[in-house]
């Protein structure tokens, strides 16, 4: 499958992903900062602050500039407008991948193709806002009009699968029912139970 063959801009994507993030993000409390996520090698804060760094680089590379991942800046621990900043930048994020040729071409260290690479960004706050959603006990909308997201992040899973799990970003796939969710579906292929928390629940 080819991440380039679509029908929705990355712009388009990440403005849909953007805007079930920030209501997550927004109504996160200090008291959950410490709270554990389905992403294990982090806790909320941890989460909200690699997200951040995502959100900022990543609009570096729409524009075909250098980033910089080396380390993650505590953004959460600087200050107490973090929340309003996530909103910010995320919307500088959907804004820098909608802006023309951001698609077009190679960008990054590794000269990835540019949809690929702003496919990583979809992929990053997509399942991390459903990661600090489920940490908190807050509903991520799983609705038709996440559609389009869904669908272009399962190619983006399908190519980066195998370099994923290497890396340690992508856990050991979950089964899911036959009648799971298109979302449930991309969730589990990252490594997460979609339905840890009604298990938990009962």
């Amino acid at each position: 499958m080819d991440v380039n063959k679509h029908n929705n801009s990355l712009g388009e994507l990440l403005g849909i992903s953007v805007e079930r993030a920030v209501p997550v993000v927004v109504a996160l409390t200090d008291a959950d900062l410490g709270r554990p996520t389905p992403c294990a090698e982090y806790d909320v804060k941890g989460l909200v602050n690699h997200l951040l760094h995502v959100v900022v680089e990543f609009q570096k590379l729409a524009a075909k500039e250098e980033s910089d991942f080396t380390k993650t800046p505590d953004r959460v621990g600087s200050g107490p407008d973090w929340r309003e900043r996530f909103t910010t930048e995320a919307r500088a994020l959907a804004a820098a991948w909608s802006r023309p040729g951001a698609e077009d071409g190679l960008t990054g260290a590794m000269n990835m193709p540019a949809r690929t690479v702003g496919s990583m960004a979809l992929l990053d706050v997509t399942v991390h806002a459903w990661d600090l959603a489920q940490a908190t006990g807050q509903h991520y909308p799983d609705d038709a009009e996440l559609a389009p997201v869904v669908a272009q992040l399962d190619l983006s899973v399908v190519e980066l699968g195998d370099t994923a799990r290497s890396m340690g970003m992508f856990g050991t796939a979950v089964e899911v029912p036959d009648d799971a969710s298109p979302l449930a579906r991309l969730l589990a292929a990252t490594g997460r139970d979609p339905y840890a928390a009604a298990r938990h629940a009962t």
